[in-house]
């Protein structure tokens, strides 16, 4: 099934916001997805909450890629580190996000856990301000997304470096019927399918390929 078509709508629908690639390191992350994508993430910021640093490729107007790995200059957080970041090895997809304007309700409805309140600055003093779901949540493997609403601030996509745009994410899990009722309850369609151990399958059209990212 194509992704949504809403996925990179800035209305107030559900929507894609962005994927998660893990990585042991930031700098081998960046340098798989430069290798894939055919550009280089602009590195964005740090996460003393979660432990992490990410960098950034933009895959559409409101849509991107977060390269995230774990950042060797903070302490541990008492809950491990972020994002399902606690035991990788090799770059992957690790996770997703999905922006959605009635947050709170729809973490309550789907069991997603508090939604906390987050911010960075940019080098360039713009100021990011978030709220999410809490990311330490069981998620189905990843495969569940945190939710995330970007209020008044600018969509990071619209700064960072394009890599192309996302088309399709699929989604593979031991028990797709679960996936896909808690995504309806989200308000998103996607396709689950059935697969011995989760996982994420960006299909992304970048410099005139088309790549598969997992």
């Amino acid at each position: 099934m194509p992704l949504n078509a809403r996925a990179n709508n800035p209305a107030d629908d559900p929507a894609v916001d962005h994927l998660l690639y893990g990585a042991p390191a930031l700098d081998e992350g960046m340098t798989r997805i430069e290798r894939l994508l055919g550009a280089r993430p602009a590195r964005g910021g740090r996460h003393p909450s979660y432990g992490t640093c990410n960098a950034l490729l933009s895959l559409g107007p409101t849509c991107y890629l977060e390269v995230i790995a774990p950042d060797p200059g903070l302490p541990a957080p008492a809950r491990g580190i972020g994002f399902g970041l606690q035991g990788v090895t090799t770059p992957r997809l690790v996770t997703w996000a999905l922006r959605h304007a009635t947050i709170e309700a729809a973490a309550e409805r789907a069991a997603l856990g508090p939604v906390e309140a987050g911010r960075r600055e940019r080098a360039d003093g713009t100021v990011l301000a978030w709220r999410l779901s809490d990311p330490y949540e069981e998620r189905m493997g990843g495969t569940i997304p945190f939710l995330i609403d970007w209020g008044d601030t600018p969509h990071p996509a619209a700064a960072a470096p394009s890599a192309g745009r996302l088309m399709e994410l699929r989604i593979e899990h031991p028990a797709p019927l679960r996936v896909r009722s808690t995504l309806e309850e989200l308000g998103i369609e996607i396709e689950v399918a059935r697969a011995d151990v989760p996982r994420l399958v960006a299909i992304i059209e970048a410099a005139g390929r088309i790549v598969e990212l997992a």
